[in-house]
């Protein structure tokens, strides 16, 4: 009994032992991921400019669904980098080139209706352009639309993992985070939104984020990667 309860015991052990490694190695691994997704997903971009129009033409509601809309987008690319379907955009000229023109015609139109509404003033346009499935739509085909994001996940996720199981984990606990922070950061702006009830002082910023979206739209027209 006790040459057998102590191999036993010495294997279970062992067995800890190298769980606790295991354990160690993935919280290892997982640290750097967190670090650098969170530097991204902090770097103002086409998706905060779309956060912060929506949460000022509708509030908090319109915000989060704008987040949910990227990170569903963001998701879909993950699916995408996993499955080596991105890898395939990225490389191919062509296909790059279309989504890019696409996607910079969508902000661009965007922003222009920011402008649009800005220099209307119109508070019935703006419930109208604030609905939540429309701001989801929004944020998902405007994160759809970056053929950048292609090249992005395909760059990052293999530095934290080769399998399509290991990919697919790292890309949805980015877009888990993008949906996190573009939520909070769009309650932010609505509740400062909120309190700037003048007219003239909502319309400035409507025209203000109008012009941010605009030019991102041109920026991502006119570069090549």
């Amino acid at each position: 009994m006790s040459f057998f309860a102590t191999e036993t015991l010495s294997d279970a052990t062992r067995r800890g032992d190298s769980a606790d490694l295991t354990h160690d190695l993935q919280i290892r691994e997982l640290l750097p991921f967190l670090a650098v997704a969170g530097l991204v997903i902090a770097t103002p971009g086409p998706d905060t400019a779309l956060t912060i129009r929506n949460a000022l033409l509708a509030g908090r509601r319109s915000a989060a669904s704008t987040a949910l809309g990227i990170a569903s987008g963001q998701a879909v690319w993950t699916l995408a980098a996993s499955a080596g379907l991105a890898a395939l955009i990225a490389a191919s000229r062509p296909a790059f080139l279309a989504l890019r023109v696409v996607g910079a015609a969508y902000l661009i139109w965007l922003g222009l209706h920011s402008l649009w509404l800005a220099w209307r003033g119109s508070g019935e346009d703006r419930r109208i352009g604030g609905e939540t499935r429309r701001a989801f739509r929004q944020g998902m085909l405007s994160n759809l639309g970056n053929p950048k994001m292609a090249v992005f996940f395909t760059s990052l996720l293999p530095q934290f993992g080769s399998s399509f199981a290991a990919l697919l984990a790292h890309g949805c606990l980015f877009a888990a985070m993008t949906f996190v922070w573009l939520s909070a950061y769009g309650a932010v702006v609505a509740g400062v939104g909120a309190a700037l009830l003048r007219p003239r002082v909502r319309r400035a910023l409507d025209a203000v984020t109008g012009a941010v979206l605009v030019g991102l739209g041109v920026r991502l027209a006119s570069h090549d990667r």
